[in-house]
């Protein structure tokens, strides 16, 4: 029996609870009677509660989680195989154990299905491949100025949030014209907090500059509220009001406030009329649509809040054969609702077979009651024709575009050599300034594109010098030793089938000597080195591990293909190196102190001035330190007097 794992919840003890957990038997081949002969076993010990089981194979990975209002009637189902499609006939037969979690209802167990679901990600079940999270615009309510500035991750933050967003682009885009409207500043607390003078923002009328007191609180208090009935929904009479005060400015003359109040209302035009989709009438609601061509699904978003429109996405969801549109579209929203809030409104294209249990879960993280409806006529069904078409046209575009990338792959297994399309391709580079900060990278490929969820970064911790050998020798060392004694059978998906290294023979060499020593001799490597001209049009060099060379036509459609392969690693190696350097160029020496924390570091730097009067201090010093205890004091003469 294996350890089962609880959710990845904060109140996953309180909500959820473990019943007998997980029967793992020997083999690996798929054998349907084993299969249905593990679900037997665990289906004599359930009840007809509700529940989320996980399937598992001989290994203990998830195969498919499902969700049940009676475990035990619905797992049983399993055991009727003549009655299963053949995809889920497949899965019993890999399956020899499973885990059965238990809820308080139906609900509970869809929000732990697809959260198990994202976590997982079994090869049975649909899947949403996204990873990106959703950027919001935060308007901070801790500090008497607060400061707009997008927001990913966790909102954590005290203020008020205002999204989804599509993309990071829709963001800045819909930020920049809402500080040209509202004058709002965009700069950190650390950076307000040391300015004398205003910035270069308040010089090109995009900041109030509130920092040197250009506007007192009042003010901008007033301007944050405008700002708040603008995202509110409320543009309107905001424009209204602006367009009355430009008036009354130019009654009176002042033809440069009137100047400013015009370019204000200029900003508030460009974020409406900016707008690719009319959402007039809509309110606040998502908008979803899903297509289907070849077999394949596509699922189009528009997020409308407030009657306005802020971006569009495009999904593709995977696993889905043998499902029908309403099936694929019910799981797409359980999981894309896993992270993001939903809102009261949720418009989709037809009936979901499970839209009154997905309004029951959603309603608590909306907070209130959802409803999910199919539009009969007037803006919203215009809203959902739209929706439709860019659904078609999305997936229309991404099979075209599959196709493309298939016949390079094609190519490009027959340049290499390679026998069979690699499904995982890594690249390798390294990044330092004359040895300093140095760092390893590794990008990953396939045939679908970057897997950006799989990139790593090294520090070098070795090769202090300008030996870029060296420095290839450390990484390729520690990442294949690693993969050896993670993934010894190679069926965790963690080897590659291909190994492109940014570099020369030189390079090259270093990692087959590597390899060579851990005993690994099937995996292709391909050093890529610029040519003799350098640049694009140098036509880049293939080296191969026999000491051969290639080239490939200038204008070829592999070469642009490579090309972009080693950019995207070496953009990855120079940002995390950047990152690395920066972090260097802002650490203190009293970073190094154990038990010294930020606040105690920020007393110390105040009382003396810098780091190096803290260094110097007598103990008695120190100890006079406001918000610095005895025991901190001796700590810090300590570690830099360690002989007394």
């Amino acid at each position: 029996m294996t350890k089962s794992g609880r959710p990845d919840t904060p109140h996953g003890a309180e909500r959820f609870n473990e019943e007998r957990a997980t029967y793992v038997v020997k083999g690996s081949q798929p054998d349907l009677e084993g299969g249905v002969a593990a679900i037997r076993e665990v289906l004599a010990t359930l009840k007809p509660k509700p529940g989320v089981y996980r399937m598992l194979d001989a290994r203990g990975d998830v195969l498919y989680v499902g969700k049940a209002r009676a475990l035990r009637n619905r797992v049983a189902n399993y055991t009727q195989v003549d009655r299963l499609p053949l995809r889920l006939q497949r899965m019993v037969s890999q399956a020899r154990g499973m885990t059965i979690v238990t809820t308080n209802s139906e609900a509970e167990a869809l929000l732990l299905e697809a959260q198990l679901i994202k976590r997982f990600r079994p090869p049975y079940n649909v899947l949403l491949r996204d990873d990106k999270s959703f950027p919001f615009i935060l308007l901070r309510a801790d500090h008497d100025f607060p400061r707009i500035s997008k927001h990913r991750g966790a909102r954590r933050a005290k203020g008020n949030y205002y999204g989804p967003f599509a993309s990071a682009g829709s963001v800045n885009t819909t930020i920049n014209a809402l500080q040209k409207l509202f004058l709002l500043r965009s700069c950190n607390d650390s950076f307000f907090s040391r300015r004398d003078r205003p910035c270069l923002l308040y010089q090109i009328k995009r900041c109030s500059a509130p920092c040197v007191g250009r506007i007192d609180a009042a003010g901008y208090a007033e301007l944050v509220g405008e700002a708040k009935d603008f995202l509110g929904g409320r543009s309107s009479a905001v424009q209204a009001k602006l367009n009355q005060q430009m008036d009354h400015a130019a009654a009176a003359l002042d033809f440069e406030t009137a100047a400013m109040l015009r370019d204000r209302l200029r900003a508030a035009t460009f974020i409406q009329g900016s707008q690719a989709v009319n959402a007039e009438g809509v309110g606040s609601a998502d908008v979803f649509a899903i297509a289907k061509l070849s077999g394949q699904f596509g699922v189009q978003a528009f997020f409308i809040r407030s009657g306005q429109n802020w971006g569009h996405r495009a999904f593709f969801p995977s696993h889905t054969d043998g499902l029908d549109e309403a099936e694929v579209l019910t799981a797409f929203l359980a999981q894309f609702y896993e992270e993001v809030p939903p809102p009261r409104l949720v418009l989709v294209d037809r009936e979901l077979p499970e839209a009154a249990l997905l309004e029951e879960a959603l309603a608590g993280p909306a907070g209130g009651k959802v409803e999910i409806s199919i539009p009969q006529r007037g803006d919203r069904r215009r809203l959902m024709e739209q929706a439709s078409r860019n659904a078609v046209e999305a997936l229309e575009r991404r099979q075209a575009e599959s196709g493309a990338k298939s016949k390079i792959w094609r190519e490009m297994t027959e340049f290499l050599d390679l026998g069979e399309a690699p499904q995982r391709v890594e690249l390798y580079d390294n990044s330092h300034v004359q040895g300093a900060h140095a760092l390893g990278a590794m990008v990953v490929a396939g045939p679908e594109g970057f897997i950006k969820g799989q990139y790593r970064k090294w520090n070098i911790r070795t090769a202090q010098t300008n030996d870029d050998l060296a420095m290839m020798r450390e990484v390729f060392g520690r990442r294949f030793a690693r993969v050896q004694e993670e993934d010894p059978d190679r069926d965790g998906g963690m080897w590659p089938d291909l190994v492109l290294i940014d570099g020369g023979k030189g390079q090259l060499g270093a990692a087959r000597d590597v390899l060579e020593e851990l005993g690994i001799e099937d995996v292709p490597l391909v050093g890529i080195a610029k040519g003799p001209h350098h640049g694009r049009e140098g036509r880049e060099v293939f080296h191969f591990p026999d000491g051969s060379e290639r080239m490939l036509p200038e204008n070829s459609p592999l070469l642009f293909h490579f090309q972009r392969l080693r950019d995207e690693v070496h953009r990855f190696a120079i940002g995390a190196h950047r990152e690395k350097r920066s972090r260097a160029i802002s650490a203190s020496p009293l970073d190094e102190i154990p038990g010294i924390g930020p606040a105690r570091k920020r007393a110390l730097l105040l009382h003396f001035g810098t780091a190096g009067k803290v260094r110097a201090a007598s103990l008695e010093d120190l100890q006079r330190a406001p918000g610095v205890s005895g025991a901190v004091a001796q700590a810090v003469y300590d570690f830099y007097h360690p002989g007394g």
